[in-house]
């Protein structure tokens, strides 16, 4: 999945949080969320504030399906909420290759290449 068309699925889906989500989609998004973090940081704190309010909702929407993908409950992304270690485990966790298999989220994700 290409940088463009993950931000388009993300925002699509933007408070969509059933089904599953691509490694590819989440890391790219997250790469957009990063990169929109550091332009708001540069122009105003309040520019900033608004852009990663808005980015939230797909962003939790993303994990989630993410946390789909490996056959996992949404809800699991608080664990995050723990300090390091929660930090380390989402990392862990959104890194890792989803299943091959039809799961209760939904079908084997087909990337068109």
């Amino acid at each position: 999945m290409t940088f463009l068309k993950s931000i388009e699925i993300c925002f699509f889906k933007y408070a969509d949080f059933n089904g599953r989500a691509s490694r590819s989609e989440f890391w790219w998004f997250y790469l957009f969320t990063i990169l929109v973090w550091m332009v708001g940081f540069l122009i105003d704190p309040i520019v900033e504030l608004i852009l990663l309010i808005g980015l939230l909702l797909p962003y939790i929407a993303v994990t989630a399906r993410r946390l789909h993908d490996i056959d996992k409950s949404g809800w699991l992304q608080l664990i995050s909420i723990i300090p390091l270690i929660g930090t380390i485990i989402m990392i862990i966790w959104c890194a890792t290759e989803g299943y091959k298999k039809k799961n209760k989220y939904g079908q084997v994700l087909k990337l068109k290449k």
